[in-house]
């Protein structure tokens, strides 16, 4: 077994602080920012110049969109009653309480409305930020586990990690799990995809819609559930049933795709 002793503060100033989880904020975006730079060329072609420099002007509703979006969906699907309770907690972002279905939702809107407010193809972005957004996910991902939440369920495994903020039972390293396949297998997929393949425009975002969704109900399957929900049917964590709704609305998505390029 593994005795988990990550301390989330990387950096003690007094009043100021720098948390692990912070910085997996700010590189996942300055990451993507650049990485993204490189699959728009892939993408675009001869229409390079207009996308990539509009691109800069996009990353500020990205970032909008990842925090409120992140955090009023956790406000809202997650923990409503604590919030309507406590409507001063909702602006404490750094207490943690972000949704990453309500992130996704949050920039998807953002992106559409920037792309049409510059009369350009909001597809092109949509599959950019897909192919780069797995970065960000895993380095969530592992500071959600230096953080000691999102744990795992109990196992006997070697590999189980006790966390003694939580209890003294090894458990799954549910974030670690999601790290491997929401972010590393994810991005090599998606991006071998981008690179290797003639794909039409949407693509990319679809199959990022499918695939995580299918590694976040694996991963779920091994996490414990928001000790204030429990399971839904007794059997459904609420992360699971976002992701089942996510992969039919992908996969609705795909036919619709796939229909409209056979007529064209």
């Amino acid at each position: 077994m593994i005795l988990h002793n990550f301390d989330p503060i990387l950096i003690d100033f007094g009043l100021i602080q720098i948390r692990w989880y912070s910085l997996a904020y700010i590189f996942g975006i300055l990451i993507g920012w650049w990485y993204g730079k490189i699959i728009l060329v892939k993408q675009v072609g001869q229409d390079q110049s207009v996308y990539l420099s509009k691109f800069d002007d996009l990353i500020g509703y990205i970032i909008i969109g990842i925090i409120v979006g992140g955090r009023l969906g956790y406000v809202f699907v997650y923990n409503p009653t604590f919030y309507f309770d406590n409507i001063l907690e909702i602006f404490k972002i750094w207490k943690g309480g972000m949704s990453f279905h309500g992130g996704l939702l949050g920039v998807a809107l953002g992106s559409y409305i920037f792309s049409k407010k510059n009369n350009l193809n909001y597809k092109i972005y949509f599959d950019t930020i897909s192919a780069v957004a797995p970065i960000g996910i895993f380095l969530g991902r592992i500071s959600n586990f230096i953080n000691s939440e999102l744990f795992g369920s109990p196992t006997q495994k070697a590999w189980g990690v006790i966390f003694p903020k939580i209890d003294s039972l090894p458990r799954h390293p549910s974030q670690i799990y999601e790290a491997l396949l929401e972010g590393i297998l994810l991005f090599l997929i998606l991006n071998m995809l981008i690179f290797f393949r003639k794909n039409f425009n949407g693509f990319i975002s679809i199959v990022f819609l499918v695939l995580y969704s299918f590694f976040r109900i694996i991963c779920e399957q091994f996490r414990e559930p928001d000790n204030h929900m429990g399971y839904i049917f007794n059997y459904f964590s609420m992360g699971s049933i976002l992701s089942i709704i996510m992969m039919l609305f992908g996969f609705f998505l795909l036919l619709k795709f796939m229909n409209d390029e056979k007529n064209k």
